[in-house]
């Protein structure tokens, strides 16, 4: 007599998410969760266990974003609830992290269960599919469907919830696998190709332009079209700025790209946005930070194209005078096909470049020069300079991410090549910055991983430290120590009557030895000719460091341009 193998509801999860080649999973471990870890172990999945379940949020989000492919965060009742502000996170940078929540036990649902919360509800908002699993035989068809959701389209991250009860209930080993799909492994993700007319509308437009640019946006990450995106720029002369906030798509130091489409940040982008008679915005929306597709960040004279490779994008982008569904991709392959060049527009870019770096450098140095306290620009330069051309910089903060975009521009203009950028999406959640530093270690292992964070940033997300110590991942994080949350006291003395700012205050902390007492590396930096030989150190240690800079507090560009004293609470 056969006798089927019968295993925990728990166990078919792990399992499915194996087929699919989930590679880590990231948890803060709980007795909710325990039959899914128990599947984990025995299909020998690495699980990251985390002081806090944002981190273990964040921590999947990044990982997810640098490998481009799905990561899970496991997470029960509680923890569900401490691990929303990461799918805020994600959702931001459009990362298809799998959020799985073990929830409270389905045949009691309503009446009050152990822990009972409406995880789906919350977590719809925030998410592309949220849904909760209500039979153990459909338990690889929903990892299905979520994983589907997740990548395909419009990318983003998705939440499933199981109830206690059907994670620790038993089923046949091949529950669920007798209807189709009966190959649940990952499939290559479908993707939109153009309709040859609509696409000839666009490279008519691109044919007849005399100033044409790009704004590229994260939909080229995730279509891993980078490369062609920079071929493209480098073959037709076209000048590339990428849309503030999301993941850089070309190195700074490359020579189609410009800097950030943000007035503020990269003011030369103001210049060549109002001048272009034709903006091709390539895997972005016309969200706040590109006004919506209005003036005055784009003019009424020029004509704006949008191209998305999911209707989902599209939707967003209503304000363009042309859109076209296709892959960024396939779009870059017709764009390679074109002869034309716009060789004096693209100088003309590079020049601009050119002198707006320069004024950058002479300014610091004169402010480097006339005042003994450091400021947070030259802090960044500095670090970079201790970086070699496949080594991550991270960064996180108010002022100190705002400071960090404008001195990787200026270091990359001149030659600074870097492995990779990472920082806080288009929400700017603070204290994401050692989770992401930790996965860049992971999935980057010989490389040093740096991290400029500001004080308060580091505040919200330094329990995360202990993950790094833990998985021995040693990164070296810089802290930007002006003592507050300078970003925002920056905003009150424009704001408030007084002229002063208002509990944004912090205490000398001596993060350096809090970093020894954790058996780190830690130093303290009070002279900026210290911070080169200080970052050195704490590189060359082995060890997870903190480099502890003291610092002024510096308003950057754009929250001067955006706080207007005593008419706007906050940057719009």
């Amino acid at each position: 007599m056969n006798l089927s193998t019968k295993i925990r509801g728990g166990i078919l999860l792990a399992n499915a998410f194996k087929e699919k080649g989930v590679e880590h999973v990231f948890t803060l471990a709980g007795g909710f969760c325990n039959p899914a870890l128990e599947g984990f172990m025995e299909c020998q999945m690495p699980v990251v266990n985390c002081p806090h379940e944002q981190i273990a949020g964040h921590l999947a989000d990044a990982h997810t974003r640098i490998s481009r492919k799905p990561t899970v965060c496991l997470v029960g009742p509680e923890g569900f609830a401490n691990a929303v502000p990461a799918m805020l996170e994600a959702a931001g940078e459009r990362s298809p992290v799998i959020f799985v929540t073990g929830s409270s036990t389905l045949k009691r649902q309503g009446a009050g269960g152990f822990k009972e919360i409406d995880d789906v509800a919350i977590a719809a908002p925030l998410v592309k599919y949220s849904v909760q699993i209500t039979e153990g035989e459909r338990i690889s068809e929903f990892v299905n469907r979520a994983w589907v959701a997740a990548t395909s389209g419009y990318p983003g991250p998705v939440h499933i919830s199981i109830p206690v009860d059907i994670m620790f209930s038993s089923y046949d080993a091949n529950a669920g696998l007798h209807e189709r799909p009966f190959n649940r492994s990952n499939r290559e993700i479908a993707r939109a190709w153009p309709d040859p007319t609509a696409l000839k509308r666009v490279i008519n437009l691109l044919e007849n332009a005399k100033r044409p640019l790009i704004i590229a946006g994260h939909g080229v990450w995730w279509s891993k079209s980078e490369q062609k995106l920079e071929q493209v720029g480098k073959k037709l002369r076209i000048p590339i700025f990428n849309v503030p906030y999301h993941a850089k798509l070309l190195g700074e130091e490359s020579e189609a790209y410009m800097g950030l489409a943000d007035f503020h940040q990269y003011h030369p982008s103001k210049e060549a946005i109002h001048e272009s008679d034709l903006v091709l915005m390539i895997g972005g929306r016309l969200d706040n930070q590109m006004n919506f597709g209005n003036p005055p960040f784009f003019t009424t004279d020029q004509t704006l194209v949008c191209v998305n490779g999911s209707h989902e994008e599209l939707e967003y982008n209503q304000a363009a005078d042309e859109t076209l569904l296709a892959d960024p991709g396939a779009f870059f392959d017709a764009l390679s096909q074109i002869s034309m060049t716009w060789a004096d527009w693209f100088v003309l870019q590079r020049e601009r470049r050119q002198k707006w770096v320069d004024q950058w450098y002479k300014h610091i140095a004169e402010e480097t020069a006339g005042n003994s306290k450091i400021h947070p620009l030259q802090l960044s330069l500095d670090v970079q300079n201790q970086m070699g051309e496949e080594d991550w910089l991270i960064f996180d903060g108010g002022n100190t991410h705002f400071w960090s975009e404008i001195a990787v521009n200026m270091a990359g203009w001149r030659g600074q090549q870097l492995g990779g950028i990472m920082h806080p999406g288009n929400y700017s959640l603070l204290g994401v910055g050692v989770s992401f530093g930790i996965a860049a270690k992971s999935l980057h292992p010989d490389r040093n991983i740096v991290l400029i964070s500001g004080d308060g940033a580091f505040l919200s997300g330094g329990l995360s430290i202990e993950a790094a110590f833990q998985e021995n991942k040693p990164i070296t994080i810089v802290i930007d120590n002006n003592g507050g949350l300078d970003c925002i006291s920056q905003q009150q003395e424009r704001l408030f009557s007084s002229g002063r700012h208002f509990a944004t205050d912090f205490r000398d902390i001596p993060f350096h030895t809090m970093c020894e007492g954790m058996g780190g590396y830690g130093e303290l930096v009070e002279r900026r000719e210290d911070i080169g030989p200080a970052v050195r150190r704490a590189m060359d240690s082995g060890k997870v460091a903190i480099v502890n800079v003291k610092c002024r507090g510096v308003i950057s560009p754009i929250v001067a341009a955006t706080s207007d004293k005593r008419d706007k609470a906050s940057i719009e």
